[in-house]
């Protein structure tokens, strides 16, 4: 981050920390905390951030920094209250930060109040961007204390204070599911619940849930393949996970495979495609469930390395490549597909409680620009799809541009494709009732778009 992580914390306090005598103090998290918050402000993902933290630091700092992320609408605007001028950027990250931690009710708060407080001006003092300002965050932090009713009841009528995402964001949610909005927005500030996909080459569902069990973990099914934890663990405890035992993978995410391998009888020479196939999830989950003739792409070379990764894990294969799946010149050897996979890139607005960073780093036109690379991919790929195959278009998105909308539209272009299950929108938080492109209730779930699009045979 431009050498601002490697500021702080200070060297006395990484040495003791990483010498594991005593954990992190609040402080040395916030420290990190507001660098994190402030590289998303400023446009960074935090896929790119979180590795830059030390490892010793990085499971309480990642946890307080989506908390923020998660209050951070809130956040800015009482800062705004709080002061006339705005302060430098890194001053500004950890007001945010310690008014995020705040605005918890009492009797859930992380911390007491005071300790906030406290540990938010130590912090500030030992940071060289922001030491200057360690007594005007005192005063703004006490100030809110001491006026927290009237403050909180003041930015109450602000979309951004009581929903936490950008406004453009809140106003295409409430067009794109009036029905829906608000449990969209709510579950969007909630953690995600840890889901486990069982992989049935390896044993059972049933088999699986009796060893987590034998752990004291409370799970259940969902889907196929699937498993929600009662509460989230490390991978490295999960039995049998390095053995490829199972695969941390949402459960929306999960009904890609059967979706696509519905209704049909599949063996090793039958073509399928996944277009867009990092991290390799579905790819996977695709190979798990039958045998198949499988190519992967994936446009970044790092990226096919992790779908490597997790194939090899898994005991799986399959020829994974680089290349970019709307130019099929450069790669495609001109025998068709039985079946094609397109998870195409999207806003991931479906996703927001386990990234709570995409919100603040998405912009209103991001949308129309991805819609168009959607459009391109299915153009480019339906002619690669044999008559009477399938294709299987998919996003983590909510935006009905992203979803419902561009398939009505691939449909009125291609007359030889019909639409053999309705599943459309699946909604965070809600409890729509399903058909056609209708929102379907996803339950725990993260927020999706699928679509089954056939081709007729000639």
């Amino acid at each position: 981050m431009n050498g601002f992580f490697l500021s702080t914390p200070t060297p006395s306090d990484r040495s003791a920390a990483a010498s594991g005598a005593t954990p992190p103090t609040l402080a040395m998290q916030l420290q990190l905390t507001a660098q994190c918050v402030l590289a998303v402000e400023q446009g960074r993902s935090l896929n790119e951030v979180l590795p830059q933290v030390k490892t010793h630091f990085r499971p309480g700092v990642q946890a307080l920094t989506f908390h923020v992320l998660r209050h951070l609408g809130a956040a800015r605007v009482l800062s705004q209250q709080l002061v006339q001028r705005a302060p430098a950027a890194p001053v500004l990250a950890l007001l945010h930060c310690a008014l995020a931690l705040l605005l918890d009710d009492e009797a859930g708060a992380r911390y007491p109040a005071h300790t906030v407080v406290d540990q938010t001006v130590d912090a500030a003092k030992q940071m060289r961007q922001t030491r200057m300002q360690a007594g005007f965050i005192n005063a703004c932090l006490r100030r809110f204390l001491r006026e927290r009713s009237a403050l909180c009841a003041r930015i109450q009528d602000d979309p951004q204070a009581r929903w936490n995402h950008p406004l453009w964001w809140i106003e295409r949610v409430r067009r794109d599911h009036p029905l829906h909005w608000e449990a969209i927005l709510r579950a969007d500030n909630l953690p995600g619940p840890m889901s486990l996909r069982v992989n049935r080459r390896h044993q059972s569902r049933a088999a699986y849930q009796a060893l987590l069990a034998e752990q004291g973990w409370k799970a259940e099914p969902i889907g196929e393949d699937g498993l929600v934890l009662d509460a989230p663990q490390p991978v490295d405890r999960l039995p049998g996970f390095r053995a490829g035992a199972c695969s941390v993978q949402d459960g929306a995410a999960q009904m890609a495979a059967g979706l696509l391998l519905q209704g049909r009888s599949w063996s090793k020479a039958q073509r399928v495609l996944d277009a867009c196939a990092a991290p390799g999830g579905k790819t996977a989950h695709l190979l798990e469930c039958t045998d198949m003739d499988l190519l992967a792409l994936d446009m970044d070379a790092s990226r096919c390395e992790r779908v490597q990764d997790t194939l090899q894990r898994l005991g799986l294969s399959a020829q994974v490549r680089c290349a970019d799946a709307s130019r099929p010149n450069d790669w495609w050897d001109g025998q068709p597909f039985d079946a094609i996979l397109l998870d195409a890139p999207c806003t991931a607005s479906g996703i927001v409680r386990r990234h709570p960073d995409v919100r603040w780093l998405r912009r209103a036109s991001d949308v129309a620009q991805l819609a168009t690379i959607q459009r391109q991919l299915l153009e480019a790929l339906w002619p690669l799809l044999k008559p009477g195959g399938r294709l299987l278009y998919a996003t983590c998105s909510v935006f009905r541009e992203e979803g419902a909308d561009q398939v009505q539209a691939f449909l009125e272009r291609h007359t030889n494709a019909h639409i053999a299950h309705p599943v459309g929108h699946l909604l965070p938080g809600s409890d729509a009732g399903a058909g056609g492109f209708n929102d379907n209730r996803s339950g725990g779930n993260d927020g999706f778009f699928y679509a089954c699009i056939d081709k007729s045979a000639p």
